[in-house]
């Protein structure tokens, strides 16, 4: 523990000590009265037990010592539990997310429960953003600034193929560098393709709290193999949470030359991501699905040291004692010490 305004005990505790004395010479002084009086003939009183003689002025010295305590700004660091963490939001901006299955469309649907989830956050999670289509993009590192998501978010547009595995590999590239020191951080992502089965177990407590959720359609239409990203993902303990966006029966979309296509939502791919990583797959048909979705993100409750003002702690509990040697003293004495 330490004390913002030591001063303020280097100039109180002397007094509190002098104040101790000063009771001290009182009480000897009313001894020596005593026995005079008895000397003289005088009946003596009968004796109070200790506890009860001083046991009001210890209340008071305990109460002025805790409020000077609290005066001086006592700061301890404290394991303190808090929701916290570092949530990825993994956007598929391919052609199809342009699909109107999902009202207004995918695109426009994802981007509007994505604004409502960095909302609901706490200023203790810091949210990243990053864009995928044929290759992963980080759009915005990871950052409490609401604002800057807000515009991140406005600037996801549909264009072209998908690749899952670019956009698992993005984000792990963003955790990667904030776990750069971490003890067992892993260091690159893989060169060669990699069976997921391959790699280490999933490890929640390496880079927890660290969170992807993935937002696709799940057709993937570009390499590298999504089970590249699935295995890079494992190796770090990190979680990918997968979100289907739109209708097995899917849309038609008009393609540039008059080319037209039927996208529909792929929910294989997706699950098996969530489910190799230890996460969780969902299914959004609508905008409120993904709203819904996003409310059951698991973040973690983390305990952590966190330095703390104890100063209103102190000051209740130099009240309490105070408080305690007033009603004790009426009670025994008839009066107020």
């Amino acid at each position: 523990m330490r004390f913002e305004w030591s001063f303020v005990l280097i100039v109180a505790l002397p007094l509190l000590a002098l104040a101790v004395v000063l009771y001290a010479r009182l009480q000897r002084q009313r001894a020596l009265a005593a026995q005079r009086a008895a000397a003289l003939g005088f009946a003596p009183l009968r004796p109070l037990p200790a506890w009860r003689k001083h046991g009001a002025a210890l209340l008071i010295g305990l109460g002025l010592l805790a409020l000077m305590l609290a005066a001086a700004r006592p700061v301890a660091t404290l394991q303190l539990p808090r929701l916290r963490g570092v949530v990825l939001l993994v956007f598929d901006v391919s052609g199809s997310m342009a699909a109107d299955d999902v009202k207004p469309s995918r695109m426009e649907a994802a981007k509007a429960a994505a604004r409502a989830f960095v909302q609901q956050q706490p200023d203790t999670v810091e949210i990243g953003i990053v864009a995928f289509s044929e290759g992963g993009l980080t759009i915005q590192t990871p950052t409490t600034d609401k604002a800057a998501l807000y515009a991140a978010i406005e600037r996801l547009q549909p264009t072209r193929g998908t690749s899952l595995a670019s956009g698992i590999l993005g984000a792990l590239r963003v955790i990667d560098e904030l776990n750069a020191d971490a003890e067992g951080a892993v260091s690159g992502l893989p060169n060669e393709p990699q069976d997921p089965r391959d790699a280490l177990p999933p490890r929640p407590d390496r880079y927890a709290p660290e969170i992807l959720v993935l937002i696709s359609d799940g057709e993937n239409t570009a390499p590298p193999d999504p089970l590249e990203g699935v295995a890079a993902a494992r190796q770090r303990g990190v979680r990918v949470n997968t979100i289907g966006v739109g209708t097995p029966e899917g849309a038609v979309l008009q393609l540039e030359g008059g080319f037209t296509v039927v996208s529909r939502l792929d929910e294989t791919a997706l699950r098996q991501i969530a489910e190799l990583t230890g996460g969780r797959y969902y299914n959004a048909r609508s905008e409120e699905d993904l709203r819904s979705i996003y409310r059951d993100v698991g973040l973690q409750l983390i305990v952590e040291p966190q330095p703390t003002e104890l100063t209103a702690a102190f000051a209740l509990v130099g009240l309490v004692f105070l408080f305690a040697a007033g009603v004790l003293s009426m009670l025994w004495f008839g009066r107020l010490p």
